[in-house]
This record gives structure tokens, C-alpha cells and sequence, in this order.
């Protein structure tokens, strides 16, 4: 009996740890469709994860390389070579959007749940549109 409910905890505890990961490329994905750039869009990230989850949906374009990369998806500073620091950068943690200038915004999760930022001054710095769907993200600066 013990055995059945250890099985059954665990497999409860990685569907929600799944299920997260699904939540975070859907958002992602919808965030990417929703902002415009003066090139065709093309995705990086150093999450492998991430990375296989976008290029197996194909709704997005992606690169192998962060070099050939319109945006990057970043979750850690360290991995982000600096040859490609100069792109449009959209973080997975929100002290990042701090350390990284060239972040123009973020995805985390705070009290269980997922939190967009979109920093307004960043946007238009880069010449980045957005989409009215994401206008309730938009902030004047890191709080």
C-alpha cells in the first residue's frame, strides 16, 4: 500500500513539474508571436529544453546558433556568449532584466505563478512593437 501512494506521489509531483514547462512555452510562444521587430524572427536559447520544446512545436523559427538569432530566451547570464549580447534578449528570471540591459523583458514564476515584465523604455530603444494583448505587462522600469 505504502509503495502504491509513493507512486502515486511522484507521478502527481512530475506531471505538475511538466505541466510548468508546457505553461512556460505556451507563454513564451505567445509572447514571441506578439512582438514585432524590424527582422523575421528567429529564436535561441541557452534552456535546452526550451529550445527543443519551440523547435519541435515549429510555430516559431528557430536557430542553432545565437549568432543567427533575432531573440534570445536566456536563463543564465554566464551561458549568453558575448558576441550576441547586442540581441534582443527576453530573460527567464527576473533579476536578470537588472543585469542584462539589453533584456527588454521577462518571464518568472513568483508564489507559484507565472509573472511577465516588459520594460516600455527597452522596448523602444530597440524598436520592438508589441501587440494590445501585451500592453497590461508593460512597465516604466525594474521595480
Amino acid at each position: 500500500m505504502k509503495r502504491l501512494l509513493i507512486l502515486i506521489i511522484f507521478s502527481t509531483v512530475s506531471f505538475a513539474f511538466d505541466n510548468a514547462d508546457s505553461i512556460k512555452i505556451q507563454i513564451l510562444e505567445k509572447i514571441i508571436t506578439e512582438i514585432s521587430i524590424e527582422k523575421e524572427v528567429y529564436i535561441w536559447s541557452d534552456n535546452q529544453d526550451i529550445f527543443t520544446h519551440l523547435k519541435e512545436h515549429n510555430k516559431l523559427n528557430t536557430s542553432e546558433s545565437c549568432k543567427d538569432a533575432t531573440i534570445i530566451i536566456l536563463e543564465n547570464k554566464n551561458s549568453l556568449p558575448l558576441e550576441c549580447a547586442s540581441k534582443h534578449i527576453f530573460v527567464l528570471n527576473y533579476q536578470l532584466l537588472s543585469n542584462i540591459p539589453q533584456s527588454f523583458g521577462a518571464l518568472f514564476w513568483k508564489k507559484g505563478r507565472p509573472n511577465i515584465v516588459i520594460l516600455k523604455s527597452r522596448l523602444k530603444a530597440q524598436s520592438i512593437k508589441i501587440s494590445n494583448d501585451l500592453k497590461p505587462y508593460l512597465e516604466e522600469k525594474i521595480w
